[in-house]
């Protein structure tokens, strides 16, 4: 008979909603922080007296250091568990927050942002990662969809709040109070966060830094790996780009819009993404073999609006600016279907640097759109004067990124099924699920 002490802690109850609750609560506030400069960027134009390439080179560094510290993440992750790795990401961001909220220098401004940056890296895995340890599988893929989406609350908080303060109070005022909010999700990931439930071993990994690289290459090579790399690359980079930095002045100094319907604007990015992202959730859990096809669906919904807005004439109507952030907001969830894919096929004490790479994808993709979308508005109005003809032509540089997205989905997706056919796993093609009568339940 199994003695009470060795059967495994029942997952999914009160106290795994306790713990990831305050995980989310943590991650929505460092969405807060990624995304002040975003909502700021005219500002800090003026602030530091800079150029759009300037004042996106702040966003793109952090972006930088947010994908390259990912793998470094991973690997502290599994090494001392989420509650560390969210205290420490926590108080990073609201170190850099403070920084930015003193400067009016602009390589004193990167360095906060370098700082926000390493910060940001820690916070989405470490809350990925508490999601599996806490509950069973089957509640897996929704939970991984709502953490992502209910951590975009943070996005309006730095729409509307933060702007609010900008407006009212000026940039100082608004910058320290982000950097106040970050020491509260330290102090809530420090008092409520667990890696693990209480009863569960957790392997912690012993890194020995002479065989980092032979476990990095293993990981790197799994097609898993890699198509969950492209699939977070392709279906999130858009909305990054567009939340993080270019979005708010493209509203307002190239479609003319006024601040608060900018910022209802924004807050699409949100709400589409609630309603989407348990369907999301749903359907890669139900069909997890038409998980990347999904994907590619969903990249199609921003692709369409996003050659409709470029060849648009004149002001774009409203209609179609909601549809395109509401493509751009259905992406975040379709990228986080790119954490499924090595979730299925790695041993769980990797998870930690796997999640890292694919997380890598997006914003490696949003850090090149960003640079690329400043540097063409400012070949196209020099003098800073930005209007919607050259928001367009600067917009129209995220197609042929979109292109090399779909192309590595493909591909990497071929590989990785040929290794599930080699296992013994076939995945069907189309005209034999349409044969069979099958496609009547998806």
């Amino acid at each position: 008979m199994t003695s009470p002490a060795a059967r495994p802690p029942a997952l999914g109850g009160t106290r795994a909603y306790v713990v990831w609750i305050a995980a989310v609560t943590a991650y929505a506030i460092a969405v807060l922080q990624r995304t002040t400069m975003g909502v700021a960027g005219l500002e800090a134009t003026e602030r530091f007296g800079a150029s759009a390439t300037i004042v996106s080179s702040f966003v793109v560094l952090q972006l930088a250091v947010y994908a390259i510290c990912q793998i470094p993440a991973g690997l502290l992750l599994d090494r001392y568990g989420s509650r560390v790795t969210l205290v420490a990401g926590a108080l990073l961001m609201g170190a850099g927050q403070l920084l930015m909220a003193q400067t009016e220098t602009v390589g004193v401004a990167m360095v906060a942002r370098i700082v926000l940056g390493a910060g940001d890296a820690l916070t989405f895995s470490s809350a990925v990662r508490l999601v599996p340890a806490w509950f069973p599988a089957s509640r897996v893929p929704i939970l991984t969809q709502l953490t992502g989406i209910l951590g975009q609350v943070g996005q309006i908080a730095s729409a509307v709040p933060f702007v609010a303060v900008l407006t009212v109070a000026g940039w100082g005022a608004a910058f320290s109070s982000a950097a106040s909010v970050s020491a509260v999700a330290a102090l809530l990931a420090l008092l409520v966060v667990r890696a693990s439930p209480p009863g569960t071993p957790r392997p912690r990994v012993k890194q020995d830094l002479t065989r980092i690289p032979l476990v990095l290459a293993r990981i790197l090579r799994h097609p898993s790996t890699q198509l969950g790399f492209f699939t977070h690359f392709t279906a999130g980079f858009t909305g990054i780009a567009f939340s993080m930095m270019w979005g708010y002045p493209y509203l307002t100094a190239g479609e003319g819009l006024s601040r608060p319907a900018a910022s209802a604007i924004m807050t699409v990015l949100v709400v589409v993404a609630v309603v989407a992202g348990p369907l999301i959730g749903a359907l890669t859990q139900r069909h997890p073999l038409r998980r990347s096809t999904l994907v590619l669906l969903i990249v199609a919904t921003i692709v369409v609006p996003l050659l409709a807005l470029v060849l648009w004439p004149g002001p774009a109507p409203i209609w179609l600016l909601v549809v395109l952030v509401s493509g751009f907001s259905i992406g975040g969830p379709a990228s986080s279907i790119g954490f499924d894919f090595p979730r299925t096929d790695l041993a769980r004490h990797r998870l930690g640097t796997a999640t890292g790479v694919v997380i890598m994808g997006g914003f490696v993709g949003g850090l090149t759109a960003i640079l690329l979308i400043g540097v063409v508005l400012d070949l196209l109005r020099p003098e800073g004067n930005y209007d919607l003809e050259a928001f367009r032509l600067a917009f129209a540089v995220q197609l042929p990124l979109l292109a090399i997205g779909v192309a590595g989905m493909l591909i990497t997706r071929r590989n990785l099924r040929r290794r599930m056919a080699a296992q013994g796993s076939e995945v069907p093609p189309w005209r034999d699920v349409w044969r069979s009568g099958r496609w009547r339940r998806l």
